[in-house]
């Protein structure tokens, strides 16, 4: 299982190319047993997950990126599932409001951030920024950013300054104690087909569906490079993009359930000790309730 969270892990991102990660990817796991294997990784990163909320001390940002119909929101369910909502925080982005705008592009970002002790879980992200925004430049003209109004104002300088600012803020946060897990899940084409066909054919999924999803898909290639460029600038030692196929969501959980409780074991978490006089104030009231 810990070779399976370094499997898709992006180390290298000198010769990172999407094109050599296969979306239909199982890593030898078979779909038989994996809903027992799901429970058991979602038990393990409870007990985890309260060492972290007890300790106070560090917090765990987990990232996800993808194209439409991936599978985000049914992972986010299956795999958070059974942890503590007390201890965990869900942000789901939309397009930034008028307020954002007035704003730096990590503002809203900043914002959202988990807590000490906490779990932040992020549906989409600030990494928006350098996806959709770089697929669609002219949606940059709407920060008002000085010496930027027109699209070819926006080149290459300015994309690498962006990166750099993603990978400062994410440098700032590992430093004083959030540590950031990113997941791209790689949905294949022809799998995005078929689930949008098949929320068209059901009426409870249709809610899911929107026509702009199809204009997007027209600029799969430009959105792949998009990625690809934004994984290989972004993905550190300390801030890590892992590449996730998801044409199988039985797997794509098992993947994600396995890199957190990974994440989370590798911060070698332990519940507070407490001090000399904490602990014999404990056995005072112990003694005080027990003789009631």
């Amino acid at each position: 299982m810990k070779d399976l969270a370094y499997r898709f892990k992006i180390a290298d991102t000198k010769n990172f190319k999407l094109k050599d990660f296969n979306p239909d990817e199982t890593a030898g796991y078979d779909k038989d047993g994996a809903e027992e294997l799901l429970a058991d990784l979602i038990s393990e990163t409870a007990k985890m997950q309260s060492e972290l909320y007890a300790a106070n001390s560090r917090s765990l940002l987990i990232i996800f990126q993808a194209m439409d119909a991936a599978g985000k929101d049914s992972a986010i369910e299956h795999t958070m599932s059974g942890l503590n909502p007390q201890g965990c925080q869900v942000y789901s982005f939309k397009q930034p409001t008028a307020e954002d705008y007035e704003h730096d592009f990590l503002w809203r970002h900043y914002k959202a951030l988990p807590e000490r002790g906490r779990i932040g879980i992020h549906n989409r992200s600030h990494y928006e920024n350098v996806l959709v925004t770089k697929v669609h430049p002219e949606f940059i003209l709407k920060e008002n950013i000085p010496g930027i109004s027109k699209v070819k104002d926006i080149g290459g300088k300015f994309w690498n300054r962006r990166y750099e600012s993603i990978r400062n803020f994410e440098d700032h946060l590992h430093a004083n104690g959030t540590i950031i897990i990113k997941f791209f899940l790689h949905v294949s084409k022809d799998e995005q087909k078929k689930r949008f066909l098949e929320r068209i054919a059901d009426p409870e999924k249709n809610w899911k569906f929107s026509s702009g999803d199809v204009k997007e898909r027209q600029l799969w290639d430009d959105y792949m490079k998009a990625y690809e460029t934004a994984i290989k600038k972004t993905s550190t030692n300390d801030n890590p993009w892992y590449v996730l196929p998801a044409d199988k969501k039985w797997f794509t959980r098992i993947a994600i359930s396995t890199i957190i409780r990974q994440t989370l074991k590798d911060m070698k978490l332990e519940y507070p000790i407490l001090s000399k006089e904490e602990t014999e104030k404990l056995e005072e009231t112990k003694r005080i309730l027990e003789k009631e």
